[in-house]
């Protein structure tokens, strides 16, 4: 018997696959700027094809949870409740579907991706998929294309001033799957935090597109809530300009399945960009985080920090690059992914990368994993200090790092006091 080749094999697989979910995506009319942008993007998946193992950016993670026609659990998930102590401006998004009144401020305008839809021009269309689109360049992402040409819902908004208040997103779902495409758009000088907790569907996937202009502020905490069966893919796309500054926080305390994506491009000089994130995994608990940063400025800084607690054969992936382009010059680029593993079941994968073109920078990365310290257990426990609580506290210090990312102290407060809890719950 004569076999194909490999890649005739894998080409095939890929067809196949996308062409099934393909039939899932409705046909747009093309009338409108939404659907054009839905339209574009739906080709983009045909042209890229969906993800497989074998790929590249999937070799540590199993695509199929995200390409299998139907989610793998289907049930209700509350709404969330980690920020309702914070004084922020709330939006409810209900199995993709943005509800209820909208928040109007001065210098905040907000509107669903659904309405915006209807009209004739937006102000959302030179960035709507556009973001998303250009992070293909490098790597491709033909799930975050494949959310564009789905969802229905998000939010869409415009900042044209520094708003005090965050702005507190909170999912919740009856189950089944949710495709939430978000933009944000921030003029120069202005600034927003955005607070996301919640989950938008038993598989989930959303998109976040950021405009980031010269010397405004972007600041975005996301929250994940403790369900054991859900399926969770994110990414964020951001495009930062002159003395512009963009940080995004991730926890997830919980969950089967997520893959947090972060495509960053810095485009201004004077830019700042930090991402992080932390988990806490236990069981069968997979969790990837993906993160491409690319320098194309002077003088710009960024920040790669990301921790994952793991236990009883619980699974963490991290792949991190920072591309520096040749005219980013004096580029600070720092990348750090770290593990501690409480068992010998658990696994910590990590691909950290660097593509330098420019001489005069100071980029550095680290990966490392370890057990939990056995010096420092036995001095909380000769002091009387049980064992579960002795693992919390030396799991909180090993956190500390990435939860020192968010620059409010009062949010950093919350997130800590909610991470706190959880491990007091999971004892």
């Amino acid at each position: 018997m004569v076999f194909p080749p490999k890649s005739t094999v894998k080409s095939k697989a890929k067809m196949d696959l996308t062409s099934a979910a393909l039939d899932q995506v409705p046909t747009f009319d093309g009338a409108g700027w939404a659907d054009k942008a839905r339209a574009a993007a739906r080709d983009r998946v045909a042209a890229m094809g969906l993800p497989v193992g074998r790929d590249e950016y999937w070799k540590y993670t199993d695509p199929t949870v995200f390409t299998d026609t139907d989610p793998r659990f289907d049930g209700a998930v509350a709404a969330s409740d980690v920020f309702a102590g914070a004084d922020a401006l709330t939006v409810t998004i209900v199995d993709g579907a943005v509800t209820g009144d909208l928040p109007q401020i001065d210098g905040l305008d907000i509107q669903s991706l659904a309405d915006a839809a209807t009209a004739d021009i937006h102000w959302a269309q030179d960035t709507f998929g556009v973001l998303e689109a250009a992070g293909q360049t490098n790597v491709e992402r033909p799930l975050a294309a494949m959310t564009t040409a789905l969802a229905q819902d998000g939010l869409m908004i415009q900042v044209t001033a520094d708003i005090p208040q965050p702005l507190r997103i909170v999912y919740a779902t009856a189950g089944g799957q949710a495709n939430v495409h978000h933009v944000v758009k921030l003029a120069p000088g202005a600034g927003l935090t955005i607070l996301e907790e919640g989950l938008a569907g038993a598989r989930a996937a959303t998109n976040m597109e950021v405009a980031v202009a010269d010397g405004a502020r972007f600041d975005h905490l996301r929250v994940v809530p403790v369900v054991a069966q859900r399926d969770l893919n994110t990414h964020i796309f951001a495009r930062l300009e002159a003395d512009a500054t963009f940080r995004s926080f991730t926890l997830t305390p919980g969950g089967a399945m997520t893959r947090n994506e972060a495509v960053i491009d810095i485009l201004g000089d004077n830019a700042t960009a930090h991402i992080a994130g932390a988990c806490l995994g236990d069981g069968d608990f997979h969790h990837d985080d993906t993160v491409f940063v690319t320098h194309d400025a002077v003088d710009c800084e960024s920040r790669q920090v990301f921790k994952k607690v793991l236990r009883n054969g619980a699974k963490g992936i991290f792949q991190g690059k920072i591309l520096v382009r040749p005219d980013a010059q004096k580029t600070d680029g720092y990348q750090i992914s770290q593990s501690l593993l409480l068992d010998d079941d658990s696994q910590f994968l990590a691909k950290p990368e660097l593509e330098i073109y420019a001489d005069d920078v100071a980029c550095s990365h680290g990966s490392t994993s370890g057990a939990i310290d056995e010096d420092a257990l036995f001095y909380l426990r000769s002091r009387g200090v049980p064992h579960a609580t002795a693992v919390d506290l030396l799991t909180l210090s090993f956190m500390a790092e990435a939860i020192e990312e968010i620059a409010d102290p009062d949010l950093a407060d919350i997130v800590l006091a909610h991470l706190e809890q959880t491990l007091s719950a999971r004892q």
